[in-house]
């Protein structure tokens, strides 16, 4: 019974737990349920806020957009507008030119007309004036017995041999004219020159000597084993000459260029005391980068004592090169200044242009500044390298023709030829000893003679040409030729001399007949 009564009390208090869990649970439910329509309703009038603000930021930028769209629209209209008014203009202004070309138009075809009448008349009266002439002619023709052509060969006749006599006459008068002034005048002119010009004497050598401090310095430059002495005459090109002179070394070489390089750079050796051979390799590229820079500027000096302009930059630094060649001890830059103020000197006494005389003269030796790097006579390479540079053909003509290389064209290169004569020849231009010259000449036509079919030599233009005779039974053209070539290789082997040496063969047949 207790048991049972047990059971039933339990059983009860499961249902009323129960009961009580599921009235709590529904009372959360509804609070929950409340609490989600509250959020819900907040939720609401949050999207009808951001709706409602939407729409007003919507409505800003249809009316921001609008607002642009008509002003781009007024902007473009007016454009138009401006643009229609231009081509109205046009129009008008099209209209009013049209209306004058037809005006024109009409002017011109009453013009025509009247010029075709005109013309018309012309002809008419031309036509009359031919057959007048026509008629005339005939009876001329046949009161002077000969035709029109031959009348006209007639008369042409008669004036070409009244011309020819008048012509030899005024030929012959001048000639002798000419014959009687023209030495005397050109004695004048070159005496008057050589008075106005007054230049020193040349002293310049062909060797470079170093003076060193003492013998022992010898050593040093020669180094060990002569690496020292090697490397200077490997970079400079030159031969050292180091023999018992005391407290000297002599600088022998072909170049005056590299001679001068030489020279500097052992004297810039001498005086900072190291001697090795990197540092003769760095003294010689810094000498050679400065004497570029005083090549270039003599020759800017010497275009400026001349009173030359408008000379290309290479020109320049070639006739600086000059400077450091010589010619049978002559200065040859100086011997071109001089020039050039020689035949200054001659062209206003001649009324020729004393600008182009004075360049000529500047310029006429150029060619020696590339004679050693360029096969041919300085003359020449020179007139090849001034129109390269674009020279006028006056001044490349005088240029090439001063030695006879070629013909010449103008008055200029005999005046080149005169003072460049003068100034070679002048009281102590030139210092070359008597038997030198002469045995320098002797050689020349030594050689010459050695040749089989060779009859006479001579050396001529102060060594620089040779002239061969040959024998015109034992030498044709083309054994000439060959003869020509042999003899310039062989002067080329066995000889040393600046510039060049043409060599003419000369084979001359006579046939000789008696009339009895």
């Amino acid at each position: 019974m207790n048991v049972i009564i047990g059971l039933v009390a339990a059983l009860g208090g499961l249902a009323v737990g129960y009961l009580v869990r599921h009235i709590l649970g529904t009372l959360k439910a509804d609070a929950a349920e409340k609490r989600a329509q509250v959020s819900m309703t907040e939720a609401e009038r949050e999207a009808g806020a951001i709706r409602k603000e939407g729409q007003i930021h919507a409505k800003a930028e249809v009316l921001k957009a609008r607002e642009e769209f008509e002003k781009s629209t007024k902007k473009r209209r007016n454009e138009l507008e401006a643009i229609e008014e231009r081509v109205s203009q046009r129009e008008t202004n099209l209209d009013r030119k049209m209306a004058l070309v037809e005006k024109k138009e009409g002017q011109v075809d009453g013009r025509t007309a009247e010029l075709e009448g005109q013309i018309k008349q012309v002809e008419t009266r031309e036509a009359k004036a031919k057959a007048l002439i026509e008629e005339e002619t005939q009876k001329l023709q046949r009161v002077a017995g000969m035709t029109r052509d031959e009348a006209k060969q007639s008369l042409l006749e008669r004036v070409e041999q009244d011309v020819h006599n008048e012509t030899g006459g005024l030929i012959r008068r001048l000639q002798e004219t000419a014959k009687e002034t023209a030495e005397v005048d050109a004695k004048r002119i070159v005496a008057m020159a050589v008075q106005r010009y007054g230049a020193s004497h040349s002293s310049a050598i062909t060797t470079s000597v170093v003076q060193l401090p003492s013998d022992d310095m010898k050593g040093r430059i020669i180094g060990r084993d002569g690496r020292n002495i090697r490397t200077l005459e490997s970079v400079t090109g030159v031969n050292l000459l180091i023999d018992d002179t005391p407290e000297a070394v002599v600088i022998s070489g072909f170049d005056p260029l590299r001679r001068e390089v030489a020279r500097q750079s052992l004297e810039t050796l001498v005086a900072d005391g190291r001697i090795h051979p990197a540092r003769i390799e760095e003294v010689v590229a810094k000498v050679r980068e400065e004497l570029d820079d005083s090549i270039r500027k003599l020759g800017e000096e010497a275009a400026y004592e001349a009173d030359i302009q408008n000379v290309d930059p290479e020109l320049l630094r070639r006739l600086g090169r000059l400077q450091y060649r010589t010619s049978y001890s002559q200065n040859v830059l100086r011997h071109s200044l001089e020039v050039s103020r020689l035949m200054g000197t001659m062209a206003s006494e001649m009324g020729l242009d004393i600008v182009v005389a004075k360049r000529i003269g500047l310029f006429h030796d150029i060619g020696k500044a590339l004679d050693h790097e360029v096969e041919g006579g300085h003359a020449l390479i020179g007139a090849d390298l001034l129109k390269r540079h674009n020279e006028s053909s006056v001044v490349v003509n005088a240029v090439a023709a001063h030695h006879d290389d070629v013909e010449a064209e103008s008055v200029y290169a005999f005046l080149a030829a005169a003072a460049d004569a003068i100034s070679s020849s002048r009281l102590g231009a030139r210092s070359e000893t008597t038997e030198i010259y002469l045995k320098r000449l002797e050689n020349l036509e030594r050689i010459a003679n050695d040749f089989e079919g060779v009859t006479k030599s001579y050396a001529i233009q102060a060594g620089r040409e040779v002239r061969v005779l040959v024998e015109p039974e034992a030498i044709d053209d083309n054994d000439a030729m060959v003869l020509a070539r042999n003899v310039s290789k062989k002067i080329e082997s066995d000889l040393q001399y600046p510039g060049q040496i043409r060599v003419t063969v000369v084979r001359e047949t006579r046939c000789v007949e008696y009339a009895r």
